[in-house]
């Protein structure tokens, strides 16, 4: 699948967002390394702690299937620029994915591309907790 592709899906993620405070609408597509693509949108309650993201949303349900690898993430917005994820979604993303290639696509269409690593280059991570205290 291209990114195009996976950017286009991303994009018809959003139309589901459940965003009635914010109103900003996120969607995003997850490619599994066997092919097959995960959708998610963000989904906000009235406390926005416990609001979840679009890339959480893909991530999670891609992994409550069974399924551990991945090679990208698309993530589309209305705005006119572009949004990458949040502080949180990189985290998880990281931890979880790996340094996946990250598209990041805007209302028209148009497309970034990154890897998880550009936008998140000092990770906390297993190896961090792994270390052997003295």
């Amino acid at each position: 699948m291209t990114h195009k592709s996976l950017a286009k899906r991303a994009q018809a993620a959003l139309k589901h967002s459940h965003s009635p405070y914010s109103r900003f609408r996120v969607g995003a597509a997850l490619l599994s390394k066997t092919g097959k693509v995960f959708t998610g949108c963000n989904i906000e309650i009235s406390t926005f702690a416990l609001t979840i993201c679009a890339e959480r949303t893909a991530i999670f349900k891609a992994i409550s299937e069974g399924n551990t690898r991945f090679t990208a993430i698309a993530i589309a917005t209305d705005e006119s620029g572009f949004t990458p994820p949040c502080g949180a979604c990189r985290q998880v993303l990281m931890d979880l994915a790996g340094n996946i290639d990250v598209i990041i696509t805007n209302r028209r269409g148009e497309i970034k591309e990154y890897s998880l690593k550009e936008l998140f280059p000092l990770p906390f991570g297993a190896e961090n907790l792994m270390k052997k205290r003295r």
